[in-house]
């Protein structure tokens, strides 16, 4: 059983950088960020590659959000670059335990984090 610990998050101001971090305890194959917003589903963010190799976006944070990973930390990253109102949400990680035959899909992934609030204001 692998647990997922995160950091980071808080209040940040619109145009403002944030980093969250996600532990895991043990070997993970994809590792990905979810959000939730009240009232929303859980969606996804973004999702690296166990290599580092390949990232995956979301649409709505292209070019805005980055993803990476560190092995030898067994940890991923996500860098919020010129968040938006709209990013206010919970952050979730998530990771597998096999490579999922899609990344972007929320039950491919077996371990979840704990969650964290990333509130943006103007």
């Amino acid at each position: 059983q692998v647990q997922l610990v995160q950091s980071g998050g808080g209040l940040i101001q619109a145009g403002d950088s944030l980093r969250l971090s996600c532990a895991a305890s043990g070997r993970t194959y994809a590792m990905g960020w979810f959000r939730q917003a009240p009232g929303g589903e859980r969606e996804f963010v973004a999702a690296v590659s166990r290599s580092g190799g390949t990232l995956y976006y979301a649409d709505s944070v292209k070019r805005r959000f980055t993803i990476s990973r560190d092995n030898a930390k067994n940890t991923v990253y996500l860098d919020l670059n010129s968040p938006k109102l709209e990013d206010t949400a919970v952050y979730y990680c998530a990771a597998s335990d096999a490579p999922p035959s899609d990344y972007t899909d929320r039950k491919k992934y077996t371990y979840w984090g704990q969650g964290t609030q990333v509130t943006v204001a103007s």
